[in-house]
């Protein structure tokens, strides 16, 4: 990606050196920057923003260069590379199975899920992680997160079942501010045809699996688990391990809030969240009625669902 005779590899982002592979390809070809504009469909403020890597290029930027340049999949490429540039080495491996995922089926019990965080929740938690970085290092995290968010918008995105343990959305995270908006965006996306949001309620008791992980599904049909620890991620795709982390995801499922109240108690807690500088988790009275609406809610859920509710767990 390197054109002999320019600046230094290491004087450039990765935003920079893809726009410098950009400018290069236009200019071979003898294209104005607002020629190149026409053919990509953009407009040529936004190209000239990539070409001086002012913005690192959105994905579909990426397909449309290698339309009109003839290049199938080698900016696409690039552009990845660029998109990835940053993250540890360990964690490539998830992204790369995240965006080939057919199904991503997620249990936090600390943060929400990284896909359907918002920007100001997503530099809470990197500030609290990394205390010692730079407002422009945790920025480049951040904006790394929220490229994941891409794999929305492709023709066949894959479905998302996020459930939150209860305390997630008490956290506090950023303060009340973040934490609202944070609130009001998972009310907002539960709105995607492809995104389901549940939450376990503090009544259900202990979860089946306390730390968080993520299920992807691929599209060969095999399952892929990730598991969160203190200092890195670890996957495995052992039948064992995969199996035990989907009865497990049944079961947080089953004694998960149904979605409609899932969402009446996520508005709940942004609606304290906008009166209380510290808000405080639900009144034993407030708990009931979301308890009482589950249990008229059981009976058209299945006698699994009810089996699932009593049956006590293995070790326990």
């Amino acid at each position: 990606m390197k054109h002999v005779g320019e600046e230094s590899l290491e004087s450039l982002t990765p935003a920079e050196e893809f726009g410098s592979e950009v400018r290069h390809a236009r200019v071979a070809h003898g294209w104005t920057q607002t020629q190149l504009a026409h053919r990509l469909h953009f407009q040529q403020p936004y190209v000239s923003r990539v070409e001086q890597g002012k913005v690192l290029a959105s994905a579909d930027f990426a397909d449309q260069c290698d339309r009109v340049f003839g290049t199938p999949g080698t900016f696409a490429r690039w552009r990845q590379r660029a998109a990835d540039a940053g993250t540890p080495v360990w964690f490539i491996p998830y992204l790369e199975l995240e965006r080939k995922a057919t199904a991503i089926r997620s249990f936090s019990s600390i943060f929400v899920m990284g896909i359907l965080q918002t920007p100001e929740y997503a530099e809470a938690v990197y500030r609290a992680a990394h205390p010692e970085e730079t407002s422009t290092q945790i920025k480049d995290r951040v904006d790394r997160r929220m490229r994941r968010r891409e794999l929305l918008d492709k023709a066949a995105p894959p479905s998302i079942w996020a459930i939150l343990h209860e305390s997630v959305l008490w956290s506090g995270v950023g303060g009340p501010e973040v934490m609202r908006e944070q609130l009001r965006h998972l009310v907002a996306v539960s709105e995607h045809p492809r995104i389901d949001v549940q939450v376990f309620p503090v009544s259900s008791g202990s979860p089946p699996w306390g730390r968080p992980f993520i299920v992807l599904s691929q599209q060969d049909g095999t399952d892929v688990l990730y598991e969160e620890t203190y200092e890195r991620g670890r996957m495995t795709n052992t039948v064992e391990a995969v199996r035990g982390a989907r009865t497990a995801y049944e079961r947080l499922c089953a004694d998960a809030l149904p979605r409609h109240d899932s969402l009446a108690l996520i508005r709940h807690v942004m609606e304290a969240y906008s009166h209380e500088s510290h808000p405080r988790p639900l009144s034993r009275d407030m708990g009931e009625v979301f308890s009482q609406r589950r249990l008229r809610r059981m009976p058209r859920m299945g006698p699994r669902t009810r089996g699932y509710r009593h049956r006590p767990h293995k070790g326990q």
